[in-house]
């Protein structure tokens, strides 16, 4: 059921984010009175079409490959074109023209992610306030004095009110200045700002979790892991856990979370340990032995499942509240929210150039649809914050000047402003080339990453 809903949510994620981008194109190219012959949504052989009932006849269509999509406009440059609608062609359009069409789509992107964002505020979204625990020690929270009760309220100069902000907001600064300033509110009581000096700390070298290089750990309701799937011919399914176990004590001791249980289970590598384990009604014990595995030079402990956790009522009022907006505020919230995470983006991409931020770091298909099937699995305004992530990243990647991308063109387009004629034929194709082997790869390497992942 998992892989099932996984499938249907990546699916349903690159489905409706490249109608999105193709729509824009689409919608300013009639708009501005270019003949389009046809919309697909993916690419290669067309496995589904039917025609318009507009004097265009515009062809719609899905095709086999679904990573991607196009819109096919009248052009002289693909094709004869009757003299009657040379003036509808794509190409003998005013280069303010044509710039405004391949903008469309990474603008539309943006639109997008701005609306889903919103959308998060309007029917809200379960958030976990900010409250901190006590720090990694050695680690610059712990140098900079933070403590367990402190509640973050701003990042520099922007406020904070959950931990999912907190995470954002703090890479984004950490991008743009080593030294943070920080305003927490102490446990006990009254305001303090501390400043966290990240100078010697490289974040992205790596693709592990930034937020415990700096030290900083939160504070979580207390909560029990639930068992969401249990491999073939692993430890577990030899210990008899099943779907839907909750777990309650390890070796006799209550869990307090379920960061509790992978750790202990992570510690116990080729040891016998006791899970107390609660199916339904009842409650009993299982012993299991935790297979040793290799992961980053050092051995840890598997069993094989899945996990999701249950909150218990302990700390849940203090810490958890569902975050909601007016429509006013959730329209300009979301546009920050774009605007914050395209910034982001792109000083990501600029750290990956420099060699600042691992390679690591880039994914590719199967991971959008392991986050696309787990947001999905979360709820709707989750999965609505993952389709805004991901549909902001494609208008940023489509506006970076790569010939093949929409940024490309327009950038071929500016060259032309400024010449006062279009770049050559040859000079264009030779770019198409570059960018072809530069997008080709960057997919190879996405791809290779996505496998690693998978594997380890």
């Amino acid at each position: 059921m998992n892989i099932f809903i996984t499938i249907v949510a990546f699916l349903a994620t690159i489905g409706l984010l490249v109608a999105v981008h193709e729509f824009g194109h689409f919608w300013v190219a009639r708009k501005l009175g270019v003949k389009v012959q046809r919309f697909s949504i993916g690419f290669g052989k067309r496995i589904w079409t039917f025609n318009g009932k507009d004097e265009d006849k515009v062809e719609y269509a899905l095709s086999l490959i679904p990573l991607g999509g196009y819109v096919k406009m009248l052009d002289e440059r693909e094709g004869d074109v009757d003299p009657s609608e040379r003036h509808r062609a794509f190409n003998v359009q005013p280069v303010w023209k044509r710039f405004l069409i391949v903008l469309a789509g990474p603008a539309f992107n943006f639109i997008f992610a701005i609306a889903a964002f919103a959308t998060t505020y309007l029917v809200g979204i379960d958030s976990v306030r900010p409250y901190l625990d006590t720090p990694i020690p050695n680690t610059p929270a712990a140098v900079s004095g933070f403590q367990a009760g402190d509640r973050v309220l701003k990042v520099n100069t922007t406020e904070v009110s959950s931990v999912n902000e907190l995470r954002l907001t703090l890479l984004n600064s950490y991008l743009s200045d080593r030294n943070v300033l920080i305003e927490v509110e102490q446990a006990g009581g009254g305001n303090a700002s501390r400043n966290l000096d990240l100078s010697n700390v490289s974040l992205l070298e790596d693709e592990g979790d930034y937020f415990g290089k700096v030290g900083f750990n939160v504070e979580v309701p207390a909560n029990i892991p639930v068992i969401t799937q249990v491999m073939p011919d692993s430890a577990a399914q030899a210990a008899g856990i099943q779907e839907d176990d909750h777990i309650q004590f390890l070796n006799g001791d209550p869990i307090t979370s379920a960061r509790d249980f992978s750790v202990f289970i992570s510690e116990n590598a080729g040891k016998e340990v006791t899970l107390g384990v609660q199916r339904g009604t009842e409650s009993f014990d299982l012993t299991v032995t935790p297979k040793p595995s290799e992961r980053n030079g050092k051995t840890v402990g598997l069993i094989g499942v899945g996990l999701a956790y249950k909150y218990t009522d302990a700390g849940k009022d203090k810490l958890l509240y569902t975050r909601y907006a007016s429509f006013t505020e959730a329209i300009t919230k979301g546009a920050v929210e774009t605007w914050n995470m395209s910034l982001m983006t792109l000083r990501v991409m600029g750290r990956l150039i420099t060699g600042e931020a691992s390679i690591k770091n880039i994914s590719g298909p199967i991971t959008i649809a392991n986050y696309a099937g787990k947001s999905a699995l979360v709820g709707f305004s989750v999965f609505m914050s993952f389709l805004a992530i991901v549909s902001l990243s494609l208008g940023v990647l489509n506006l970076l000047p790569v010939p093949m991308l929409d940024g490309g063109h327009l950038f071929y387009y500016l060259i032309e402003i400024v010449k006062g004629s279009p770049v050559s034929e040859k000079f264009e194709e030779a770019g198409m080339r570059v960018g072809m082997a530069m997008v080709g790869v960057l997919m190879v390497l996405a791809i290779y990453n996505d496998i690693t992942r998978l594997v380890s």
